[in-house]
C-alpha cells in the first residue's frame, strides 16, 4: 500500500492485479473510493520509468486534487484518462513523484 498525506487530503493506493488499484482518498468533507487501471508501460510513457504503478497513481490523483475535489474525480478509469481532461497531466505528473 502506498500513502500519501497532502496539506488537505491522505491518499492510500493499494494495487489488487494487472495494474488495477484501489484509491482511497480522505479529506475533513469526505472519503471517497476509486478504481484505477495502469497500462504497461505507462510510467515510461511518461516519462517516469523509474516510478512504480502505485507510486504514478499517487501522484497522479495529488495532481488531481489540486485541480478538483475528489467528489468530482471519476470512480473508475485507466490513467491515460487524465489527459482527456487535463492536458498538462502528462507533461506535469513527474513533479508529483516523491
Amino acid at each position: 500500500m502506498t500513502t500519501v498525506t497532502g496539506p488537505a487530503s491522505e491518499i492510500s493506493v493499494v494495487e489488487k492485479s494487472n495494474g488495477r488499484f484501489t484509491v482511497e482518498v480522505r479529506t475533513a468533507k469526505s472519503v471517497t473510493t476509486h478504481e484505477v487501471t495502469v497500462p504497461d508501460g505507462y510510467p515510461a510513457i511518461l516519462g517516469c520509468g523509474d516510478a512504480t504503478a502505485a507510486d504514478l497513481v499517487a501522484a497522479s490523483f495529488a495532481f488531481l486534487l489540486e485541480r478538483e475535489p475528489s467528489t468530482s474525480i471519476l470512480r473508475r478509469f485507466e490513467l491515460p484518462q487524465i489527459a482527456d481532461y487535463f492536458a498538462d497531466y502528462p507533461d506535469s505528473v513527474s513533479r508529483y513523484l516523491d
